[in-house]
């Protein structure tokens, strides 16, 4: 994944799928009501060929052996070489294949109810194995790279503890937000990594990209900042993007949510309730009548 590629074809993927989930956890919230609103890990494709129904897991299954694939064959050198970096980053696509081949399993024999605590621990894992070998990656990343790869480590602990939350707490909404929010903030800082990592012209200034060359083990510190003043701003330049990176997740969050309390009506509002409201609507008109008819 030490390439420009390899940090934007994961991260986009990633992207999309916490956006698929985000929109469709808020519409879910919204059309059920808080009491009826279960969390789903996964969410049909509502089109008009039925067979489509599994794309998303079909999806996930099959770009994760992809992904297992390029990995064990050191992409773009494409020849078989062991190394650790690469076999801990197959290892995390690992974990996903086996959520993903466990909950379309689960779904073709109609047992995926029953077995919804079994996909939400599966699911924690594939995040908890994540942060476990970005922590203890064998690429030591230093420097400005390092920075990049400690707040990832960041995000994958918030989409952890969300995940561990939505399993234990399944009506939790809060906990089916954060948990889409955190793997769309995933993609997008991948992203944010392959271009300000491994892009040169997007390196901060008193920076230099090191890319590396041949099929060798020279991967550590893909930036090399020239003073410690360059290395604070670069570092700086890391903290503004990740929060103005949360802030646009949060604002397109915010936006989606205010769209869809408009247009959908929650199936368990009381009666009392919709009759209360259309009794202070009709008092508010009876008022507005009167006042015109005595100024």
């Amino acid at each position: 994944m030490g390439t420009f590629v390899g940090h934007i074809v994961p991260g986009l993927a990633l992207a999309l799928l916490g956006l698929w989930h985000a929109v469709n956890t808020i519409r879910s919230y919204f059309l059920k009501g808080p009491a009826n609103f279960t969390i789903r890990y996964w969410y049909p494709w509502n089109g008009p060929l039925p067979k489509l129904k599994h794309t998303e897991l079909i999806f996930l299954l099959s770009f994760s052996l992809f992904a297992i694939l390029m990995q064990i064959l050191d992409y773009p050198f494409l020849h078989f070489a062991f190394k650790l970096n690469n076999f801990e980053h197959a290892t995390m696509f690992l974990h996903l294949a086996i959520f993903s081949g466990f909950s379309l399993c689960a779904e073709l024999i109609q047992s995926l109810h029953i077995l919804s605590g079994v996909v939400g621990v599966l699911a924690a894992s594939v995040f908890s194995q994540e942060l476990f070998l970005l922590h203890f990656h064998s690429a030591d990343h230093v420097g400005l790279e390092g920075h990049y790869h400690w707040l990832l480590q960041l995000i994958v602990f918030i989409s952890l503890v969300a995940a561990l939350a939505a399993t234990f707490f399944p009506s939790s909404f809060p906990a089916a937000l954060i948990l889409s929010n955190s793997v769309v903030f995933q993609g997008c800082w991948f992203m944010n990594m392959g271009f300000f990592l491994w892009i040169p012209k997007f390196v901060p200034a008193g920076c230099i990209a090191r890319l590396p060359e041949g099929s060798g083990d020279d991967m550590l510190g893909a930036v090399i900042c020239a003073t410690r003043e360059a290395v604070l701003r670069a570092r700086a330049l890391a903290n503004l993007q990740f929060s103005w990176i949360l802030a646009a997740i949060f604002i397109f969050t915010g936006c989606i949510c205010l769209k869809l309390a408009g247009r959908c009506k929650p199936r368990d509002i009381p009666v009392d309730y919709e009759q209360l409201q259309n009794k202070g609507a009709d008092v508010h008109i009876a008022m507005s009548s009167f006042l015109q008819a005595h100024p």
